[in-house]
């Protein structure tokens, strides 16, 4: 019994110190900018600037397999599969398009240009530029699924009706974390608005 203890007081001991790192590891990178325009009870109003993204499209609106399949074709991407087999940083929040195909995104990294970042090896990966705009975001922790990531989207658009604000059709999933971080998880669902005043 004491063993156990002691195994279990280990495991304890490990895990934070793992998770801690992670976290310090995650203050360090890059995330994508924006301000406050304003804050409402559940949500909030936010600009972006125009920024540049490596993409791939998926044959799939399932957020589980589409995530997964995503993830691992821009990560080979920025770990080494390109022209250079140069390594780019990894940025902050992956984003995912929620539509009938859902459309994976990395930020690229500040110091790159479409001129200067080295090309993929993967013809599915596109670089597009994300043109400066409003959005609303609704925010949620823990682990992210289509269920949660439905929910949420759906409260956001009550709210934005509720609070008279027009939106379009161009909704979103950010996601903050590496699938290993299991504490202090953040997610967002938000969608750009129609001249926000």
């Amino acid at each position: 019994m004491k063993t156990l203890l002691i195994t279990i007081g280990v495991l304890a001991v490990l895990f934070v110190l793992v998770q801690s790192f992670f976290m310090s590891a995650q203050s360090g990178i890059e995330k994508y900018p924006y301000e406050v325009v304003k804050t409402y009870d559940s949500f909030e109003v936010r600009d972006y600037k125009s920024t540049l993204f490596t993409s791939v499209k998926l044959g799939t609106n399932e957020y589980r397999k589409a995530s997964s399949q995503g993830f691992s074709i821009l990560a080979g991407y920025i770990f080494g599969g390109n022209d250079r087999n140069e390594k780019i940083a990894m940025t902050s929040p992956v984003a995912m398009s929620l539509g009938d195909s859902m459309v994976m995104m990395f930020m690229v990294p500040e110091g790159y240009n479409k001129e200067n970042l080295p090309k993929p090896n993967q013809a599915s990966i596109q670089i597009k530029e994300e043109p400066a705009k409003t959005v609303a975001a609704i925010t949620f922790g823990g682990w992210a699924n289509s269920e949660k990531i439905e929910s949420y989207k759906a409260k956001l658009i009550e709210s934005l009706e509720k609070e008279g604000i027009q939106y379009t059709n161009r909704f979103f999933f950010l996601g903050y974390n590496a699938p290993y971080e299991t504490v202090n998880r953040k997610n967002e669902v938000i969608v750009e608005l129609e001249d926000y005043k």
